[in-house]
């Protein structure tokens, strides 16, 4: 017999983990718009190199033994009945209901559209824009717009490629100088033209950019590596506004729960923990939301003794590829430090693979 009903929104990274750990317990439903799991690591490089077109989506038949995954969109949150409703019109009741929509990144990270074959027309569009572009400005000097602009020279060394960054230095997010002089140091080594305390905005010409001093830049192609939104627009049309702050995430207690509701859980990009937003972070709040569910499933609708407190994850190994054979890594030691690891690590943790046998494996699918 089942714990009750769980409704996943969501198939991203935390709401997949999450959904598989309740699987075997409690009747769970995974509900999602895309009819595939999109592994977003292998998004960047998709949206460049013809041969990773297809990479990034894992089918989700595999994914739960007892549970279902349900494709559609979900339109409102009915809590006096513990139901949500989809677009079709279709309710699915819940005894616990698990928000996890993620954030919405820029393009080409972006999954566009709602299957499959749609999402691979987007990228075959990026990679052949780029294939044939002269000049390309990648905006933002974070993690993705490092790896962004190394996939870019790497694809294409006759194009000019330039990066701008707000910052007075790449990577300023790790909290490690050496790993921005490190990625600096590979980009301008291989053609990359770097632009510090350099923050762009559209110009008045197509095909221009401009910075704060006024200078303008012409490019045939741009990215915006510049941050995410939550997706959470619709709980905001569907009346749940009080549920968001003012940067839209959900507000969630120590143990997950939106405020004031013990029966709804917020996991992943979509809520207001504050801590860095990777997916490390994702997978260990599915697993503490996880263990919480269940001991309020089998206190039958209260949070028993065995609950426990996410503790925020602000402290994790990042690695940054530059392309499929270098990268660089920060890795957090005791003390509060954190070591700066080169080539070999960083090829072997993730710029080889993007983690995509992992995500395979956790998918169901245990070849790569």
């Amino acid at each position: 017999m089942r714990d009750g009903n769980v409704v996943v929104i969501g198939g991203g990274y935390a709401g997949v983990r999450l959904a598989k750990r309740l699987d075997a317990t409690a009747s769970v439903t995974l509900v999602d718009r895309k009819d595939v799991f999109f592994h977003r690591i292998a998004s960047l490089r998709a949206g460049v190199r013809p041969e990773w077109t297809v990479t990034p989506f894992i089918p989700y038949d595999r994914l739960l033994r007892n549970g279902r995954v349900v494709r559609g969109k979900a339109v409102r949150v009915d809590t006096a009945g513990r139901e949500v409703v989809l677009a079709t019109g279709e309710r699915l009741p819940y005894d616990v209901l698990v928000i996890a929509t993620g954030a919405d990144y820029p393009e080409p990270a972006r999954f566009t559209g709602g299957t499959a074959e749609e999402a691979v027309k987007s990228f075959a569009g990026h990679q052949q824009k780029i294939a044939t572009a002269g000049h390309v400005l990648v905006v933002g000097g974070g993690p993705s717009g490092v790896e962004l602009s190394a996939e870019i020279r790497l694809a294409r060394p006759d194009a000019r490629v330039t990066l701008a960054h707000a910052g007075t230095e790449l990577l300023n997010s790790t909290g490690s100088a050496r790993a921005g002089r490190r990625a600096r140091a590979w980009l301008e080594a291989h053609g990359v033209e770097v632009r510090l305390e350099s923050f762009m905005s559209p110009g008045n010409d197509f095909g221009t950019y401009r910075d704060a001093r006024g200078t303008v830049l012409a490019a045939d192609l741009s990215f915006w590596a510049t941050g995410t939104t939550p997706n959470t627009l619709w709980l905001r049309l569907a009346g749940h506004g009080e549920w968001l702050n003012g940067a839209g995430h959900v507000k969630v207690d120590a143990m997950l729960r939106v405020v004031g509701w013990p029966d709804v859980f917020a996991v992943g990009d979509v809520n207001d923990v504050h801590e860095l937003k990777v997916t490390p972070a994702a997978l260990s709040q599915a697993e503490t939301a996880a263990h919480n569910i269940g001991s309020y499933l089998r206190g039958s609708g209260r949070h028993g003794k065995n609950s426990r407190s996410y503790r925020a994850v602000h402290r994790t190994p990042l690695v940054v590829p530059f392309g499929p054979a270098d990268g660089v890594t920060v890795l957090p030691v005791p003390g509060g430090e954190t070591a700066v690891l080169g080539t070999r690590t960083s090829t072997l943790a993730k710029a080889k693979t993007l983690m995509t046998p992992f995500m395979r494996r956790q998918l169901g699918y245990t070849v790569a």
